[in-house]
């Protein structure tokens, strides 16, 4: 389908599309475009202004500083799946990358609006949630940085202000002898996720899970962290099977999903409990455990 009409907005500066976004009635933010558009197609959403951000210049980097893995607001899928930073210290970013759509998707959308966008079948809410991840929003007060438990609120909405752009994601650099995994099921290369699971780890000298994250995608009305398989696995030996099946099941019991074209509630929860077992061991083979 066509879209229904809209003003287009191409702002060379953030003051600028900031400025744009505060003045302009029922106004929209896109990076990428690649979740955007589609739903305007289907008529889904008609927004009568867009404001293009993707030619602002300094918005498109990957760095390490202060602590964080930084990630700009035009960052892409491609860009960040082929960052040296990312490969060496970020599986589970590769893997999340990997699985978004086809290439000419992923040459185009950006892990800043895979966030912004709000989808819990989206799969970058599910990992940032396992690393613990912070969004920088700035808006005409400047910045503010959010948690990435509190940014989602529900199906499309977030804590970003209608003034507000998602301009940054803070990762936290993990300690040595961590490693993440992200695993997800489709019905075929490129499709949106029947179910998700991204689990990141840190493990002790002792060679027990120190510290654990866990979340899940498309497996409610919003991305789900997994705190009770998260408790499950904390301060167990890495490789310990009773552990890895309980912090599974207990991911299982967090979802809450809907039976839809791919699959029962039943089918779905029990997806959870196989794709965050398989997560983890992953993560658990990636930490060096």
């Amino acid at each position: 389908m066509i879209p229904p009409q809209f003003d287009y907005h191409a702002p060379g500066g953030l003051d600028e599309a900031l400025g744009l976004l505060g003045e302009l009635d029922d106004a929209k933010v896109m990076s990428g475009g690649q979740s955007l558009l589609p739903m305007m197609k289907l008529r889904l959403a008609a927004p009568a202004h867009i404001i293009d951000i993707s030619r602002i210049p300094g918005l498109d980097t990957i760095e390490e500083r202060d602590g964080c893995l930084r990630i700009g607001a035009l960052v892409t899928e491609s860009q960040l799946d082929r960052s040296p930073v990312v490969a060496a210290r970020y599986p589970i970013l590769v893997d999340t990358a990997r699985v978004i759509a086809d290439p000419l998707v992923r040459n185009r959308a950006t892990v800043c609006g895979n966030l912004a966008h709000g989808d819990p079948a989206n799969d970058h809410p599910a990992t940032m949630l396992a690393l613990r991840a912070h969004v920088v929003a700035t808006g005409p007060g400047g910045e503010r940085t959010i948690d990435i438990d509190d940014f989602f609120h529900g199906l499309f909405t977030t804590a970003l202000g209608e003034d507000e752009i998602l301009t940054e994601i803070h990762i936290p650099v993990p300690p040595a002898r961590s490693g993440g995994a992200y695993v997800k099921l489709e019905r075929k290369v490129g499709d949106y996720a029947v179910a998700g699971a991204a689990v990141q780890l840190s493990l002790a000298d002792d060679g027990t899970v120190a510290r654990a994250g866990v979340g899940l995608t498309n497996l409610g009305f919003a991305p789900i962290r997994a705190s009770a398989a998260e408790d499950a696995l904390t301060g167990s030996a890495a490789g310990d099977e009773d552990a890895i099946a309980a912090a599974a099941q207990a991911a299982a019991d967090a979802a809450d999903p809907v039976a839809d074209r791919r699959g029962s509630v039943e089918y779905k929860k029990n997806m959870a409990r196989v794709l965050t077992a398989r997560a983890i061991r992953t993560a658990l083979a990636r930490a060096g455990g």
